[in-house]
């Protein structure tokens, strides 16, 4: 049952492990690039997530301990001036209406105010405990937000870098030729690119691998997240990580449209071009491969 549990956890240092890996990924196809630098961030701050997550999971005893005392002494301190209120506001029945003091006199109208603002100082008895029994929680709270706040920001940077990683620039014409408009009268030349076109100096391969890693970088940075809460359960902590990985899933799943539309067009232009290597022969001359291929050609003089 214990082995079942543990592996239904988040375990930190397996996510620690795993944006290392990506890390040196990244830096090996793409080296000294923004988005090595980026993923290096993300490192560090999920080495940091396991420490504030360990912190904030523990208690604070020394707050703890503090609030019990000063609510201990507040509900001690409320209890003896009760006790002194009844005691100096005693009705003595063996006085006269005469010779009574304005205590022993204390009529139902008295003992209606003192009711009253006996209530109202356990109410407002009860909010301070309640203040600083809770102040723990809120200090845990601020601690967990900011932390989170701070992924949803790298998460944003992260679609930054794959905003101009566009897959139909590969297969585009583009001729030279240019109108007062940025564009060339030939209908073959719309959708060339300007001088303030972002630059392409990658691959189709390069840039599908590119995506793939922004993909994985959204996927950690909403894992990280889910470590602030997993062994916190507070309503508003919660609902800043369901923000935080509903935001990676979006833009996770605008980066896999962009993959998807490598992958389409890079099938459809080999339908259409299948490259010299699988076209047939003119004439009658052999294609270019070894003898072992079956695809011969007879000579006119053969027969």
């Amino acid at each position: 049952m214990n082995t079942a549990v543990a592996d239904m956890v988040l375990r930190d240092d397996r996510i620690i492990e795993t944006v290392a890996m990506l890390h040196s990924r990244i830096e090996d196809r793409f080296p000294n690039s923004g988005l090595a630098g980026l993923c290096e961030r993300l490192h560090v701050v999920a080495c940091k997530a396991s420490e504030r997550s360990t912190a904030i999971a523990k208690p604070i005893r020394w707050l703890r301990v503090s609030g019990y005392l000063v609510a201990t002494g507040l509900i001690l301190a409320l209890i003896a001036a009760v006790g002194l209120a009844f005691q100096n506001l005693a009705v003595r029945p063996t006085a006269g209406p005469e010779t009574a003091s304005p205590a022993e006199t204390f009529g139902v109208l008295e003992w209606i105010q003192v009711i009253e603002s006996g209530l109202n100082d356990i109410v407002f008895l009860a909010i301070a405990i309640f203040f600083l029994i809770s102040l723990e929680n809120r200090i845990k709270r601020r601690r967990a937000l900011a932390a989170i706040h701070e992924l949803r920001s790298i998460a944003h940077v992260i679609d930054m870098h794959q905003l101009t990683k566009d897959p139909e620039r590969f297969f585009r014409n583009q001729p030279i030729g240019s109108t007062e408009f940025g564009e060339s009268d030939s209908p073959e030349s719309v959708n060339r690119d300007t001088k303030h076109s972002p630059r392409q100096s990658m691959t189709p391969f390069l840039l599908h691998r590119y995506l793939d890693y922004c993909s994985e970088m959204l996927s950690l940075t909403g894992k990280i997240a889910a470590l602030y809460v997993q062994h916190f359960d507070d309503a508003d902590a919660v609902a800043a990580v369901s923000e935080v990985e509903q935001l990676t899933t979006g833009l996770s799943r605008k980066i896999w449209q962009k993959i998807m539309i490598l992958e389409q067009s890079r099938e459809s232009l080999s339908r259409i071009d299948p490259g010299p290597a699988t076209k047939r022969p003119k004439g009658n001359r052999r294609p270019p491969t070894d003898d072992t291929s079956t695809d011969q050609v007879t000579p006119p003089n053969a027969e």
